[in-house]
């Protein structure tokens, strides 16, 4: 199959026998045959992993020097037929110096060697006693009869991935103010391979983790990072095998625990060049002297995929810091919503309350401005408006969080209003298509506008992301409002805002918890269609358009990682292998793309909201597209 982005790396610590580089080889080989076999195409090992890093003076032995050169021979001859690319770390002889170097085979082929340019001689660290700093530029060495590329700026791309380019540091040269990664990244590497022996000891482990991380993150790239462990000597230091990958910022693996393992991961290169494409401000910088080398894989597409997919990717509802995250949301809308009333010098904002989710985080967010603001809670008027397929539980909640806020609180059935207005067009009472549904969302914006001019304020709109994502509202009905202070907010976080209000008001005001609870509970509908009793929930919202938590999991890949149907799919098996089948979510995602497309105009169209996510859908910011596309690209591959 096509590989789509994902590639499955591994960083190993080796086992070291200081002095004994034939146990080091044939420990090597092992390891990367066994990589191989869990579907690792790129693997690292440790710093100096052929002789040991602590072999101090020993480094300068033309003995140890000649063994590692005929290891790295052994090493190549042995592994030839691994489909992959391995990166094996030696002291290596050149013109007279020795150099700490990364040795890049694949094959049966030495491809070319990497030369570390820093090298520390401060505290415990003594490098530059044994090795040269790298030359500026690339030369050339031969070994075994082969002329091999040496030198600080070489990249390895393979033919198979387009987006998968290789650049290496070793160890100390992340740590430096002008690092070769940034340069490999501003030269094309989307991977940036580490093979290190920094010692451990208190401290240590989190800043180094840190700092992966924030390389990831600056450069965009995935980092493999590999550590010395298990075998070098103790004499004044201890090495605890640390083994991590990073990926823009985001850890997907680690271990540190005194053990030479292997680690394996898979990185998304594409979701990598997607980023880097968006980001207007990462620029490449062709240097002088920099060396692509090509590189083949007979098979690059990783079968079973060593990475975690959360259900909920806005929110990771698993994270210690959801309450934060959420108070960061919630802050938001409320301090969007505060400058829009100092901005329009309104006395009032009006809300549309119907008991559900969108409106009660709305009211909420009204709340909080007003409290911040120090204005008077009964100039937020909360409108219910009933009409033929209310039902009590949802009227009543309304009635149930206004009072408990203490803001004022109004019914107006529009059930007459909008029987009027269809017997005017002529329209059937029991005939209950669009236009039945739309004119009563539309008279409820009828009353929102109006009593907003009444009452000098603003309307406030609660339709959230993902039903302006799928244009589940009614165009000039609840699509329109003065100010939406939920528009970039999908429903699936929706709810947790929501709930943690409800968790933090339960000993303060426990009525407007246990409310809140019961919205929560209470199935998502539009309530326009009405049932045989007042007490039933006729129409289902996700019966009729699919599940949110789908919905936005689509929403999230498609439009913030840029992934294409297929891939989607692939993943959305994955992360809810436990909830819905293939067929079920490859239907549901087909309809999302004819959805979104389709609701562009609605779109186009919408009223301003303040971005509080990664995602957005606001016209005039994150999402400028035509109103008249079509989904058949996107649906192609899904057929």
């Amino acid at each position: 199959m096509k590989n789509d982005g994902f590639i499955k790396v591994a960083a190993i610590t080796s086992d070291v026998h200081l002095n004994d580089i034939d146990s080091n080889v044939n420990d090597i080989v092992s390891k990367a045959k066994e990589a191989n076999e869990m579907g690792a195409k790129i693997i690292t090992f440790q710093e100096l992993a052929l002789t040991g890093y602590s072999l101090q003076d020993m480094f300068a032995q033309s003995n140890t020097l000649e063994k590692a050169k005929e290891g790295l021979i052994e090493i190549t001859n042995k592994t030839k037929d691994l489909d992959l690319l391995m990166v094996v770390s030696l002291p290596y002889s050149f013109k007279g110096k020795i150099y700490d170097a990364a040795a890049v085979i694949s094959k049966g082929k030495i491809l070319g060697i990497a030369t570390k340019k820093y090298l520390p001689n401060y505290n415990e660290f003594y490098d530059a006693r044994y090795f040269t700093p790298s030359f500026d530029e690339n030369e050339v060495t031969e070994i075994d009869g082969n002329l091999i590329p040496i030198g600080p700026k070489l990249l390895f791309h393979c033919r198979e991935i387009e987006n998968l380019t290789i650049g290496i540091e070793i160890c100390e040269d992340l740590w430096t103010p002008d690092t070769p990664s940034t340069h490999h990244a501003m030269n094309g590497a989307t991977l940036i391979l580490n093979p290190s022996a920094s010692n451990e000891m208190v401290g240590k482990e989190n800043y180094r983790k840190s700092l992966i991380c924030a390389t990831s993150a600056r450069l965009i790239c995935a980092y493999l990072y590999a550590g010395a462990g298990e075998g070098e000597t103790s004499q004044d230091v201890v090495y605890s095998a640390p083994l991590i990958i990073a990926e823009n910022g985001n850890l997907l693996g680690e271990k540190n625990d005194f053990n030479n393992h292997i680690m394996v991961k898979d990185i998304d290169v594409d979701l990598l060049a997607f980023r880097r494409r968006q980001m207007t401000t990462y620029s490449y910088k062709q240097e002088k002297g920099y060396q692509t080398i090509d590189f083949s894989l007979t098979d690059s597409y990783s079968k079973s995929l060593d990475r975690i997919f959360v259900k909920s990717p806005y929110l990771d509802i698993s994270s210690k810091n959801l309450e934060d995250n959420l108070n960061t949301i919630f802050n938001c809308q409320s301090h969007g919503l505060m400058k829009r009333i100092q901005a329009t010098h309104c006395k009032t904002v009006i809300i549309g309350v119907s008991g559900g989710l969108d409106s009660a985080l709305a009211l909420l967010v009204a709340y909080k401005a007003f409290k911040d603001l120090n204005k008077d809670v009964k100039d937020i008027i909360a409108i219910s408006m009933p009409c033929f397929a209310t039902t009590a539980r949802t009227r009543n909640n309304s009635k149930i969080l206004a009072e408990t806020l203490g803001v004022t609180f109004k019914e107006i059935d529009i059930s007459n209003t909008v029987k009027s207005h269809l017997k005017d067009i002529d329209h059937p009472l029991d005939l209950y298509d669009a236009a039945y549904e739309n004119a009563q969302a539309r008279a409820r914006t009828y009353v929102l506008m109006d009593e907003s001019n009444y009452k000098s304020g603003i309307v406030i709109g609660t339709g959230d992301l993902s039903e302006i994502a799928l244009g589940w509202a009614t165009y000039n009905g609840d699509q329109m409002s003065m100010y939406n202070v939920n528009a970039s907010v999908p429903k699936t976080v929706v709810k947790e805002v929501v709930r943690m209000v409800a968790n933090n008001e339960r000993e303060s005001n426990p009525l407007l918890s246990k409310t809140l609870i019961d919205i929560l509970d209470t199935p998502i509908t539009p309530e326009l269609v009405p049932s045989k009793s007042k007490n039933e929930i006729s129409q289902i919202t996700e019966d009729i358009i699919g599940p949110y938590i789908l919905h936005d999991f689509f929403l999230y890949h498609f439009l913030r990682n840029g992934y294409q149907p297929l891939k989607i799919l692939r993943i959305a098996i994955i992360a809810f292998k436990d909830m819905f089948n293939e067929e079920t979510i490859k239907n549901w995602l087909k309809l999302f793309y004819r959805r979104f497309f389709a609701s562009q105009f609605k779109r186009s169209a919408a009223p301003d909201g303040v971005k509080v996510g990664s995602v957005s859908l606001s016209q005039r910011g994150d999402l400028r597209i035509p109103s008249d596309l079509l989904s058949v690209d996107f649906l192609k591959d899904l057929k």
